[in-house]
C-alpha cells in the first residue's frame, strides 16, 4: 500500500485524508446548555452550510470532573449550584442522543463525539458512529485510549496542551493505524500568534501514515482556512447559535452565517490546491497567442504533464 492510501482512513463510508474532500465537523460539544432544541438547531446550521458532520462531548460527570471540583459552587443561567450538579445539567443521556441520532440520519449529516471517559465510550457504542473523538485533554489518559482503540473505529486524537513526547506515547498506544490526528491550540479563544499552524507539515513529516487535521479555537476564519492551504484533511470548528451565549467555549465558536462561509471557502481552496503538477490550461491559450512573442522550448520530449501546443 503506497504512502498516500496509508494517510486515508474511513469515517464511515467517506474517506478522509488526501487526495479527498476536507472534512468539516461543526462542534456543538456543549453549547446546546443542556437544551436539546438549541442541539438540533446547530444541525441545522451545520446542514445548510454543508458540513459533514457534526461533533458533541460525552461525560459522565462523576468520573470526568475531579473529585476537589465537585461541591464548589458557581453561578450558572440556572442560579448558584455546585459544579457537580453544573455537569449533570448540560449533559445529554440516551434519550437526547437518540433523538439526535435520529435527526441526523434525516438530515444526512454524520455525528460523533469525544468521550471523557470509558463509561461514556460504551454510551456511545450504543450508536453506529464513524469516528470517536479524543479530547487534547484526554490525550495522557492511557485508560480511555485503550478502550478507543478495542473499538475498531477511526479515532481522531487532538494534540493541545501536549508535548512532542506526550503526543508519541498516545500514538504508540493507540495504534497509527486508525487514526486521525489533528494540531490544536488548547486556548478558548487561542491568539494567531500561538496557533502555530506549521505543526501541521511538522506532524505530517512526523507521522507519515497519519492524516493531519486541524482543531480550530481561534476566533475568525482565516487562519482555519490557511490550516487546509497548509495540507489540513480535516477540520473541525466549534459552532454556536449566538457567541454571546453563556459557556466557556462560546467565545471561541463559530456563528452559522460564519461556518456556512468557512466551508464554501474551504471548497474553493481545495479546487485551488490543485494537484502541483505544471500544466498549460486551454484558457491561457489564448492570452499566449496574444501576450508572448517569443514561443520558447515547445516541449522537451520527457515531460507529459506540460502540454504546451504549437502556436
Amino acid at each position: 500500500m503506497s504512502t498516500a492510501e496509508n494517510k486515508v482512513r474511513m469515517f464511515g463510508e467517506r474517506p478522509v485524508g488526501p487526495g479527498h474532500p476536507v472534512y468539516v465537523t461543526g462542534e456543538i460539544g456543549i453549547n446546546h446548555n443542556g437544551d436539546l432544541d438549541n442541539a438540533l438547531r446547530l444541525i441545522d446550521a451545520a446542514v445548510h452550510a454543508g458540513a459533514d458532520a457534526v461533533k458533541f462531548q460525552k461525560r459522565t460527570p462523576e468520573i470526568a470532573t475531579p473529585r476537589d471540583q465537585w461541591d464548589i459552587e458557581r453561578d450558572t443561567p440556572w442560579g448558584r449550584m455546585r459544579y457537580i450538579d453544573y455537569r449533570h445539567r448540560v449533559e445529554f443521556g440516551v434519550e437526547e442522543y437518540s433523538r439526535i441520532d435520529e435527526y441526523c440520519k434525516a438530515h444526512d449529516i454524520a455525528w460523533f463525539a469525544s468521550p471523557w471517559d470509558t463509561e461514556a465510550v460504551d454510551f456511545l457504542e450504543q450508536f453506529d458512529l464513524p469516528a470517536h473523538k479524543v479530547a487534547s485533554a484526554s490525550l495522557t489518559d492511557d485508560d480511555l485510549l485503550k478502550k478507543l482503540r478495542a473499538t475498531g473505529r477511526t479515532v481522531i486524537l487532538s494534540t493541545g496542551m501536549s508535548t512532542p513526547a506526550q503526543i508519541r506515547h498516545a500514538v504508540e498506544v493507540l495504534g497509527s493505524d486508525s487514526i486521525l490526528m489533528c494540531h490544536a491550540t488548547s486556548t478558548y479563544p487561542a491568539r494567531p500568534e500561538e496557533l502555530n499552524l506549521r505543526m501541521i507539515n511538522t506532524l505530517n513529516t512526523e507521522y507519515p501514515n497519519v492524516p493531519i487535521g486541524y482543531s480550530g479555537h481561534e476566533t475568525g476564519l482565516q487562519t482555519t482556512l490557511a490550516a487546509v492551504a497548509l495540507g489540513a484533511v480535516f477540520v473541525e470548528r466549534h459552532i454556536t447559535l449566538d457567541r454571546a451565549m453563556w459557556g466557556s467555549d462560546q467565545a471561541a465558536s463559530v456563528e452559522p452565517g460564519g461556518l456556512e462561509r468557512l466551508v464554501r471557502d474551504i471548497r474553493v481552496i481545495e479546487k485551488a490546491l490543485g494537484d502541483g503538477v505544471k500544466r498549460v490550461y486551454e484558457s491561457e491559450l489564448g492570452p499566449m497567442k496574444k501576450l508572448r512573442r517569443v514561443p520558447g522550448v515547445i516541449a522537451d520530449g520527457g515531460d507529459d504533464h506540460v502540454n504546451t501546443p504549437r502556436v
